[in-house]
């Protein structure tokens, strides 16, 4: 699957993010919203581009849970994106009760490469009479496929659970959304071009394109889109407001990041990082990286 290759590998692309945020999991670093009312739980669109910095190899982190964007997670209604810490997969979750679980996607693909960026669409649509196009996850402008879940009462499943026709998702409801934060835990990440769209399930065209000389996957402009009441745009390029919303005013409150988190290290312009791979030990034992594997 193509990813986007080392600094300045696709720069002349006539399109190019300037900006990322770096989530630094020690900081408890996190954003959160809580949209004034519930848009379409039905119909939308999630993409956005993610640069991991701890894999479940690091022991220190393999009991946790990654959040890229959710809600509750501690008890129901629960809905959340997650990287699991297990095996690295990604993971999808919609329930509104234990026994009453509405969507669960697990790909089979694993993210285990801590110097690459990825591209995540979920575009979801339960209007669908097909029970598979309800839910579709893309990674790198690629459908996954090969994707495994739970069944409705929470026991694992060969088979993915796609929500019932028409059925409303706890997501875009009246109630906190969080990027980054699972409970009480927070990881080491960055994020770049979050996209929310409110009321339609859009295909990764609509957010990147395929490089026609490298044949990589690239992002592409998305302030032309339409996003809908509760749907946003996070550029991270305003470094005294990294939560604010680039494509209206559903702007997210910030939590221990600072001006110093806004990063240049984007899906257009990948930095060389620290290896967490790695587990070279010095003369006071394992290496811990911190600061988006910047700092030793």
């Amino acid at each position: 699957m193509p990813l986007i290759l080392g600094t300045n590998s696709i720069k002349d692309t006539g399109f190019n993010v300037d900006n990322s945020l770096r989530f630094d999991g020690a900081s408890s670093s996190y954003l959160e919203i809580t949209p004034s009312s519930s848009g379409n739980r039905k119909t939308f669109t999630i993409s956005f581009w993610v640069k991991k910095c701890e894999l479940a190899s690091n022991p220190d982190t393999m009991s946790d849970a990654q959040m890229l964007f959710g809600g509750q997670q501690s008890s129901y209604p629960a809905f959340n994106i997650i990287f699991l810490h297990t095996n690295d997969t990604i993971f999808l979750k919609d329930a509104q009760a234990s026994n009453n679980i509405q969507i669960s996607i697990k790909s089979d693909l694993k993210f285990r490469d801590p110097s690459a960026w990825y591209h995540v669409v979920f575009a979801i649509d339960t209007t669908q009479s097909t029970a598979s196009n309800r839910a579709k996850l893309y990674v790198n402008g690629v459908q996954q496929t090969d994707l495994a879940g739970e069944n409705a009462t929470g026991g694992a499943s060969d088979d993915p659970l796609y929500p019932n026709q028409n059925q409303d998702l706890q997501f875009n409801g009246n109630e906190a959304h969080y990027i980054n934060k699972y409970s009480s835990n927070y990881e080491d990440m960055y994020m770049a071009e979050f996209v929310f769209i409110d009321g339609q399930a859009l295909d990764p065209t609509s957010f990147g394109e395929f490089d026609s000389d490298t044949n990589i996957w690239k992002p592409i402009d998305v302030s032309g889109l339409t996003f809908g009441t509760n749907g946003f745009y996070l550029d991270f390029e305003d470094s005294s407001s990294l939560g604010n919303d680039a494509a209206g005013s559903n702007n997210w409150t910030t939590n221990n990041i600072a001006a110093t988190d806004q990063s240049t290290d984007t899906c257009t312009n990948n930095f060389v990082t620290w290896n967490p791979l790695d587990n070279a030990r010095t003369y006071s034992g394992t290496i811990d990286l911190s600061e988006g594997n910047l700092k030793q």
